[in-house]
């Protein structure tokens, strides 16, 4: 349960309601999710968030596919239940497969596994991976 009420459509005011209408004309839905009622609580930080949601995953040197498996990653690691289904669910209808999510989950896995390693050994880069970003 939300620890703020859900702000639904009907309710919600003017300002609100034309960040709700821009997520479903840019999404192609006719509803909002339980992420945008709980943010519609605070318009400016409803309209941020989205506005910045919206550039980050609009199409560029990365595709959308890729885009979602990446917020899918990331949501595991910092283990957000609700941004791992939300994401997990726009990269299925972007065409991941359950053999590209538990490949992406076993990238997260090792990666996690050996951040922690190297992080608890203390060791040194090398100095091949300096400067040659």
């Amino acid at each position: 349960m939300s620890v703020v009420p859900l702000v639904e459509y009907d309710d919600a005011a003017p300002e609100v309601r034309a960040v709700y209408d821009d997520i479903m004309a840019t999404r192609g839905t006719d509803w909002i999710n339980n992420f945008w009622k709980a943010l519609a609580h605070d318009p400016v930080l409803l309209r941020r968030t989205w506005e910045s949601v919206k550039e980050v995953m609009a199409p560029g040197a990365l595709d959308p596919l890729t885009k979602e498996m990446i917020y899918v990653a990331v949501s595991a690691t910092n283990n957000c239940e609700y941004c791992i289904r939300s994401h997990t669910t726009a990269a299925r209808a972007k065409g991941m497969s359950d053999q590209m999510l538990m490949e992406v989950l076993s990238v997260v896995g090792m990666a996690n596994e050996t951040n922690r390693l190297a992080n608890g050994l203390q060791v040194p880069v090398d100095e091949a991976f300096l400067g040659k970003d």
